[in-house]
């Protein structure tokens, strides 16, 4: 609320929760709901000491009258809650309350404050009489109260948007009027929601005559009646004095605005689809940067004067041709400053829409527009949507991107769009569990979607693709030997392994490391993942799964095949294989092959394996030592089941140097050609994963400027989120600094 601590106070206030001005209470006072503002200067009464206490006493004052807000008196405490209609008012009536403007008391014609009068220095209540509210809408933008205090003096109280209000101060109003844009700007910028403040007194001629015209317009039964009682507030909402501006932070849940800004840096294009009003979901999206300061807003909206006039008549046909024709066009227009922004990578564009437009933008011969246009702004914001508009905007990004859609939603409401998308997460919250009964997925907060995605699931996009991927790797590396074998043998039709060791190679020999590799392998931890989103981007272009990467396996497999297979045959073929000169048969090569398949395919998996655990060891190391543990039982049955593997491995194989120092030298070659290629492409074509494992290998995960380097690189002038929305302030300081130069 206001200026930092220890800066000069001015008329400016905001409500809101700045972090310098976020204190614990040095008196023990406990924390109010909807107030954490404590600046001594102007608390206690001591803004009576500063040099424009009248502006603040004024300022205040406003926020303790202009509003809608219900006071109740708990009989027990006798505290006062106050009933708003929006969290904003309620805030604006707390604030004033705390510094000394309490509101207590409404009737029809009357409202009552308790207010610090600077004379005695005491609280004294003061009755305005209340004779007319300008209600707040989405066109004005603003509200307005005009009341007649105490002494007769009759007060135009108004508080809107800076751009209708700006417009509106006096020649005489506007002293403060460079200071408040430029804190507004800093206020917006930082995501809070700015309302400005002015004032006019109103002579009883002047008033007489508002009062004269506004009650024949609200009595006029026409279809020209909102447009008459808009002319004639607007008239007399001019010639205003500033005051200040307030500022109020959107309290979302905790993490949303970081999640949000972690899954915009990941590329993940993110769509609002709410049932709020247009204003509510434009403050939310600036609270969670969505929106920014410098972002052209494409608003498609049916408040023209002409279709509410139209609405009045009541002709059907007449009105969804006229909002038909007037969302093409609106749509059109949008598509036009898109594409007249095309050379500029700075301009990023915001495209808000309403519930009753979205009716015609959802129409055939419209949608495609309405996608084409959607997909080219940054942020997109559906409010006052219907559960069957969330859920036909949610088909049409599906059918007509083709790309993965991932629905969130907490509530009923959500239930079609969790349903439509491809991947449904239900939050378990206060609006019940008809979501995550829905859901695909459930979470208890939204702050948890960032490390659902960029954690686990880049996570499992790895675990599943190298698992795959190894799955063609090591099969092809067993079956092709057997292939080869039978060209080598002219397809005799006599395999080269037992029959038993065909059965269960992909049993108990290799398919527990696989196993492994899918439930616990990390390429990152998941601090990295959150540090360098881009890597979830991996899988969304589907770096690690590519045919390229499959037959890139294959390949893999073919060549290991051959090395075993040659190096085997050729290591054993016309020479001894033991010392008493025998040489080797089918039985010993069909062993000392499989024994080298068993040992590279670990050991290959072994290599692939960028994080190893203990279940990952036992697995491995295990499945390689029971191969030799089944060759040894599985020998030792009688030759009528055991066949040709009878005490093979006793009496031959292990007490043969020639089988061991085979099987060393076909495995380190058949592994050499995966680990050179995994070397070269590390250190001269690095992925991104592998770029972040340089950084921890390297130990630079300290070094602000190289890891702000290689984060860089998932930024993009047209993201949102608040990273995007520092390096685009950052820019127009930069920018405003040439041009000073120049």
């Amino acid at each position: 609320m206001g200026k930092r601590k220890g800066s000069p106070l001015n008329h400016e206030q905001v409500i809101g929760s700045e972090p310098d001005n976020i204190n614990e209470s040095s008196n023990g006072k406990a924390s109010i709901k909807g107030f954490n503002f404590i600046d001594e200067r102007i608390m206690n009464g001591n803004w009576v000491n500063e040099p424009h206490a009248d502006v603040i006493r004024r300022f205040f004052r406003l926020l303790a009258i202009c509003h809608t807000a219900i006071p109740e008196m708990d009989e027990d405490t006798g505290n006062v809650s106050y009933e708003a209609e929006s969290p904003d008012e309620a805030a604006f009536v707390i604030a004033a309350r705390e510094i000394g403007f309490e509101f207590c008391k409404r009737t029809q014609t009357s409202v009552s404050t308790f207010e610090l009068d600077p004379v005695s220095a005491k609280k004294v209540e003061r009755v305005y009489k209340l004779l007319n509210v300008l209600e707040f809408n989405s066109s004005r933008k603003r509200m307005s109260v005009i009341v007649e205090d105490e002494e007769g003096k009759i007060f135009l109280l108004c508080k809107g948007a800076d751009s209708v209000m700006f417009e509106r101060l006096a020649k005489n109003g506007r002293e403060f009027q460079d200071k408040t844009m430029e804190h507004v700007h800093d206020y917006a910028d930082a995501g809070l929601r700015t309302l400005i403040l002015a004032y006019r007194e109103l002579d009883a001629e002047e008033y007489k005559e508002f009062r004269d015209k506004f009650s024949k317009a609200k009595n006029l039964v026409c279809a020209d009646q909102e447009r008459q009682i808009e002319k004639i507030s607007n008239k007399i909402e001019r010639n205003l004095i500033l005051l200040g501006a307030t500022a109020v932070e959107d309290k979302l849940q905790n993490g949303v605005p970081d999640c949000i800004d972690k899954l915009a840096q990941a590329g993940i294009k993110i769509w609002v689809l709410t049932g709020d009003k247009m204003e509510t979901a434009i403050n939310i999206g600036f609270a969670c940067s969505l929106l920014r300061q410098g972002m052209k807003q494409i608003i498609i909206h049916l408040e023209s004067p002409e279709i509410k006039a139209l609405e009045k008549d009541g002709d059907k046909l007449a009105i969804i041709k006229a909002s038909r024709q007037s969302v093409l066009q609106q749509i059109s227009e949008g598509a036009a400053q898109v594409t007249a922004y095309r050379g500029s990578s700075q301009q990023a564009f915001a495209l808000i829409i309403d519930g009753k437009s979205l009716v015609y933008a959802l129409d055939d011969n419209i949608k495609n527009m309405f996608l084409e246009l959607a997909i080219r702004c940054a942020s997109v914001i559906c409010c006052r949507s219907s559960p069957k508009q969330k859920a036909l905007v949610t088909r049409l990004v599906k059918s007509g991107t083709r790309k993965t859609t991932l629905a969130i939603g907490d509530g009923a409401n959500d239930v079609g769009m969790l349903q439509e998308a491809d991947i449904g997460v239900g939050i378990s919250g206060v609006e019940g569990m008809q979501a995550v009964m829905s859901s695909d997925i459930a979470i208890a907060q939204f702050r948890y979607l960032d490390r659902l995605l960029l954690v686990h699931g880049h996570w499992c996009y790895r675990r599943i693709s190298s698992m795959i991927c190894y799955f063609f790797y090591k099969n092809i590396t067993f079956g092709f030997t057997l292939f080869l074998y039978e060209v080598y043998a002219s397809f005799s039709g006599e395999p080269a392994y037992n029959d038993w060791l065909l059965s269960i190679y992909n049993v108990f020999f290799s398919s527990l490391p696989v196993i492994a590799l899918g439930v616990f392998d990390q390429d990152v931890s998941a601090r990295y993942c959150l540090k360098f989103p881009l890597l979830y981007q991996e899988g969304v272009q589907n770096v690690l799964f590519s045919w390229r990467r499959i037959l890139a396996w294959m390949l893999n497999g073919f060549i290991s095949a051959i090395l075993i297979f040659f190096f085997c045959t050729k290591a054993m073929e016309l020479q001894a294989f033991d010392s008493e000169g025998r040489t080797a048969g089918r039985d010993i090569l069909g062993a000392t092959m499989y024994t080298c398949v068993v040992w590279v395919v670990n050991l290959q998996i072994a290599l692939a394996i960028s994080y190893f655990t203990m279940i990952q060891h036992i697995f491995i190391w295990g499945s390689i030592a029971f191969w030799y543990i089944f060759l040894l039982a599985y020998g030792a049955m009688s030759p009528h089941f055991s066949t040709n593997a009878y005490e093979v491995f006793a009496e031959t194989l292990a007490p043969s140097p020639m089988y061991w120092l085979v099987t060393f030298f076909v495995v380190i070659s058949t592994l050499i050609p995966y680990f050179s290629y995994s070397a070269i492409q590390m250190r001269f074509f690095p992925m991104f994963h592998e770029i972040v494992q340089w950084i921890r290998y390297e130990g630079k995960t300290k070094d602000p400027e190289y890891c702000h380097m290689v984060r860089q690189r998932s930024l993009r002038p047209t993201t949102v989120g608040s990273t995007a929305r520092l390096a685009a302030m950052a820019n127009d300081r930069r920018d405003r600094t040439a041009i000073n130069r120049r």
